[in-house]
């Protein structure tokens, strides 16, 4: 049964949680070369992209709790990937070398992902989708 023939398709919690369950699995199978899962591996590119970043600006920019945030960095510490030092009340973040090695292989990740739906919506189709999600995003705060 496609989704829009669903008694619930004119829902916005249903269809975005459609939508949500279907990217997820992409982005999922993008991931898989680097060992991790998309969460954690958006947050090691924002560290590898801005080294010494604090663990609110990447919850802010990323929107997810502090605590989420929290979670997924000690994660990434325990596998080596980052280090927290802690400068009195404030926590900077930065990456490892083997962090570092990695970048070009999640390129590579994020590449196949984008890819992968943008080969099955098409290219100006996705544009729209992610612009018009963002906006949709920013309106319901």
């Amino acid at each position: 049964m496609k989704t829009c023939d669903s008694r619930f398709s004119r829902c916005l919690y249903f269809s975005t949680g459609a939508l949500a369950r279907k990217v997820e699995k992409l982005a999922i199978d993008a991931w898989k070369k680097v060992d991790l899962p998309p969460s954690h591996a958006y947050v090691l590119l924002a560290v590898l992209e801005s080294p010494g970043v604090q663990p609110g600006v990447i919850a802010e920019e990323m929107r997810l709790t502090p605590s989420t945030i929290t979670r997924l960095i000690e994660k990434l510490e325990e596998k080596k990937l980052l280090i927290r030092t802690t400068e009195g009340k404030v926590t900077y973040i930065y990456p490892t070398p083997k962090a570092k090695e990695l970048l070009p292989k999640m390129k590579s990740c994020m590449n196949d992902f984008t890819k992968s739906y943008t080969d099955t919506i098409g290219a100006d189709e996705s544009v729209r989708a992610v612009q018009s999600i963002n906006k949709l995003t920013d309106k319901l705060g």
